[in-house]
């Protein structure tokens, strides 16, 4: 089952949306946030610093990246490694601050409002809380992407190791084949069920033949010929 690596690009569409949408929200916060009075100081839009690069842009960019990968993925392997970087854009929201003080970084600012509530929120909107669902997001993703459906097992099933070669990816019903194949009569001495062949009456076709024994041939017919090869005796 490991080289199943087609998905459908479903698979991953709403973890893909709501990725790229939290990389935008945490990337633009800081910088938009004061149209609102929602965000960090200075209570100035679009100022920049390194440090907001540093930790708010790096991991947005790393997020919304990795949704739009998750999100436009059609193969197994890619769509884990878009998880795994919207993941690792998620961890660091959360812990960039504290790490960032080893280099003596001063952060984004400090939140906007004036309550302790307020303040609370604004801080959890912007890194804490938002890292977390992020991770979420991408774990789930994660193990979508990383387990295979049903569809995609059955599908196996039927092609083996041959599964994952474009050439012989399974067809939709639509499309067919282009060829028709032959079928059996569904009468006379070659159909493919003694059973199928309707009575003519007494004296017709089929007379005298037992319907509970199907594993004896049809009697010769007085209009049947030979063909090349019948080893049975001569026709009536």
């Amino acid at each position: 089952m490991t080289g199943t690596r087609r998905v459908p690009r479903s698979r991953g569409a709403v973890c893909g949306i709501l990725l790229v949408l939290l990389g935008l929200w945490g990337g633009l916060l800081p910088f938009a946030g004061p149209y609102v009075d929602f965000g960090f100081t200075p209570d100035r839009t679009w100022f920049y610093t390194t440090d907001r690069l540093q930790l708010s842009i790096a991991p947005a960019i790393a997020t919304g990246l990795g949704g739009l990968i998750v999100l436009a993925a059609a193969g197994r392997m890619l769509g884990m490694a878009g998880a795994f970087l919207a993941a690792l854009g998620g961890a660091w929201f959360v812990v960039g601050r504290p790490v960032a003080a080893l280099w003596d970084a001063e952060g984004v600012g400090a939140p906007l409002g004036t309550a302790e509530g307020r303040r609370l929120a604004e801080d959890l909107a912007g890194f804490a809380a938002l890292g977390v669902v992020v991770v979420f997001l991408a774990a789930l993703a994660l193990g979508r992407f990383s387990g295979a459906g049903t569809r995609e097992a059955e599908e196996y099933d039927d092609y083996g190791s041959d599964y994952d070669d474009p050439r012989n990816a399974p067809s939709s019903p639509a499309s067919g084949s282009g060829t028709t194949q032959p079928l059996a009569p569904s009468f006379g001495r070659y159909s493919r069920s003694p059973r199928n062949d309707p009575p003519e009456g007494p004296g017709g076709r089929g007379a005298g033949y037992q319907v509970d024994a199907p594993d004896r041939p049809w009697p010769p017919h007085p209009t049947d010929r030979r063909v090349a090869g019948d080893r049975d005796g001569p026709r009536l």
